[in-house]
């Protein structure tokens, strides 16, 4: 959205993750994630010519080629 307003191509996205850990009763769920094959990422297009950052809508956005896998419960860890 950002490079849209400003004409700017996109370039990477950098995650630093900290403190990251692994509750006992979501060894199972991450386990079924796991085995599941990547999916090409689906493609955001933007329907129209925006100038401020503000004047975007719902409306504006449309993804394409979208194939999520079900959903993986992960139990609160209390």
């Amino acid at each position: 959205m950002i490079c849209r307003v400003t004409g700017l191509r996109p370039g990477e996205f950098i995650l630093a993750i900290g403190d990251t850990h692994v509750y006992a009763n979501h060894v199972e769920g991450l386990r079924e994630q796991l085995k599941r094959t990547p999916r090409m990422f689906p493609k955001l297009n933007i329907k129209r010519k925006i100038d401020s950052i503000d004047d975007f809508r719902y409306e504006d956005f449309e993804l394409l080629n979208y194939e999520p896998y079900s959903n993986i419960y992960l139990p609160m860890a209390l």
